[in-house]
């Protein structure tokens, strides 16, 4: 059963980013990521108390308690980052962007951390990287500088994205390393949903929330129940499954993601698109093996 709980877990990883899509076609993305963070956290402590990992709340030293909230706080970066990529950009390209973060936690775990590279682990980094770069089309990538200036392109915020991702991994590993993974995921999402409605009442969008679209609102609301789910299949594959089988299945979620959009948004892929595609896909299990 592991291997469907895999199977299931990248399913709804990859639904994820088509129904959030859904859910910004005129609600503001920030206001869309807080809505989504109240589902998100419920599942996340409900986590918490299936697995009976809620009595470790009071064991949480200070300097973990300060790293869960830094990688909360970069969680949340990311997730907002997301979630304007996704209101600017076509799916199929912002999702390829988004798994870069897998790289650039590699890179910043060499850096930062000191932690080796294997050669397997170098030839993912460079196949991914190459991947994604013809995911995405040149006049974007010639446009890149740019965008950085100017902010507010869909590649500028899907690569925030993907660094705030990044950073996420890294601030678990330094400061969180004793905390179960379950209760440390609930809390940063806590984090995560305080951050995002601060924001929102910054902005002065607080009486949007009345306002959103019934249907836009069922695709946030959705896209955060298919998180939840996909956290919840993740779990269960690895307690039953190898870790080596479990990661790479559930890291291909890209291909449900692209699937669904081409079907849901009919976005048309070029074959220089799907051969990147496939050096992305390539790049990660080589990544995993390692």
């Amino acid at each position: 059963m592991w291997i469907v709980a895999a199977c299931l877990s990248a399913l709804f990883a990859g639904l994820t980013s088509v129904l959030a899509k859904a859910g910004v076609a005129s609600t503001n993305s920030t206001i869309a990521t807080a809505l989504r963070t109240v589902i998100v956290a419920v599942g996340a402590w409900g986590m918490v108390v299936v697995t009976g990992s809620a009595s470790g709340v009071s064991s949480i030293g200070g300097t973990s308690a300060l790293f869960l909230v830094l990688s909360g706080m970069a969680t949340g970066a990311s997730w907002l980052c997301y979630f304007a990529a996704l209101s600017r950009g076509d799916v199929s390209r912002v999702a390829p962007i988004d798994k870069l973060s897998t790289v650039l936690a590699i890179i910043l775990a060499l850096i930062l951390l000191g932690e080796p590279v294997s050669v397997w682990g170098g030839i993912g980094i460079v196949v991914i990287t190459v991947g994604t770069l013809l995911m995405v089309e040149s006049s974007d990538l010639s446009g890149l500088p740019r965008a950085l200036r100017g902010g507010g392109s869909w590649l500028t915020f899907a690569l925030a994205s993907a660094l705030f991702a990044a950073l996420t991994s890294i601030l678990g590993k330094v400061g969180i390393s004793g905390v179960d993974p379950t209760l440390g995921t609930a809390v940063r999402t806590l984090v995560v949903l305080a951050m995002a409605w601060v924001i929102v009442c910054m902005q002065g969008r607080l009486g949007e929330v009345q306002s959103i679209p019934g249907r836009e609102l069922a695709f946030i609301v959705a896209s955060g129940a298919a998180t939840c789910a996909s956290w919840l299949a993740y779990f269960h594959a690895l307690k039953d499954g190898p870790a080596s089988v479990v990661v790479p299945i559930d890291k291909l979620s890209i291909l449900v993601t692209v699937a669904v959009s081409a079907v849901a948004f009919h976005e048309r892929f070029t074959r220089r698109y799907l051969l990147g595609l496939a050096l992305m896909c390539a790049g990660t299990v080589a990544m995993v093996v390692a």
